[in-house]
């Protein structure tokens, strides 16, 4: 269902004066501080990437209202610490994607979404005077996959890439040589920066071919997780245990598991 702009503006007030009362009148919302609320809004994140993967419009709309209302709490905070308010937050950003779109809203020209990504990076140096790095943008915090690919990524915007996405499988092969020669010495720190560097040109292969590495390993870590559970589930209804089960026998059901019928 679509809504006009004016009862989208209308929705979105209805929720400030909510929140409003609310940081009076509940005495939960109302201790709230930006340090408590920053794991439910780690959290609330994770839940929304779940329903995106899930493609649930339901669940996307749902979590998408969660991720809103704190938005709306810090901007709450912010505005009770007069530091700023929810609309210094849209007024920043609507500033911001102004600057950062000069082929739709100037006269630069660009002739693909990689000519964007490149314009982005350059301008977002340009908002710092030239001081901000290139990777300062990616935040410490970041799970190590996701960080890889956007450091990879922001990196290839300014030009420091391979030239064609086949020369990266000469890297991961040399990768692959020398987690094998960490492991014939036996040097566990030495395995681990070997296995960091294979896993990293693995994320960079990915990136070159197109395919964001979260979500093919996510797309892998549910397939595997369904055809486990179909393990467990067929060795209970045998009324066995999973420890009782021979590498042999757990193999045979893995395999009935990849069958097209039970996937």
């Amino acid at each position: 269902m679509s809504h006009t702009r004016e009862e989208k503006i209308e929705a979105l007030g209805r929720v400030i004066d909510t929140l409003d009362i609310l940081r009076v009148k509940c005495p939960w919302d109302a201790k709230q501080t930006n340090e408590s609320l920053r794991a439910n809004t780690i959290e609330e994140t994770y839940e929304l990437a779940q329903a995106l993967l899930n493609d649930d419009a339901a669940e996307i709309r749902k979590e998408l209202g969660d991720v809103l209302l704190h938005i709306l709490f810090y901007s709450k905070i912010g505005d009770e610490k007069g530091q700023f308010d929810i609309a210094d937050v849209a007024d920043a950003l609507n500033r911001k994607l102004i600057f950062r779109h000069p082929h739709v809203f100037g006269s630069v020209e660009v002739s693909d979404s990689h000519d964007v990504e490149q314009n982005w990076e350059k301008i977002k140096l340009q908002e710092k005077g030239g001081n901000r790095t290139v990777l300062a943008g990616v935040p410490a915090s970041l799970p190590a996959l996701i960080k890889a690919y956007r450091v990879q990524e922001k990196a290839a915007n300014i030009g420091f890439d391979w030239e064609r996405p086949e020369q990266v499988w000469d890297k991961v092969a040399e990768e692959r040589g020398e987690v094998d020669r960490a492991i014939a010495d036996g040097d566990k720190d030495n395995i681990e920066a070997e296995f960091g560097d294979l896993l990293f040109s693995i994320v960079n292969a990915a990136r070159l071919y197109g395919i964001n590495p979260e979500n093919a390993l996510e797309r892998t870590n549910r397939k595997f997780i369904r055809r486990f559970n179909h393990i467990e589930a067929r060795v209970a209804e045998a009324g066995r245990k999973l420890s009782d089960m021979t590498l042999d026998e757990m193999n045979a059901l893995w395999n009935e598991a990849k069958q097209p019928d039970c996937e």
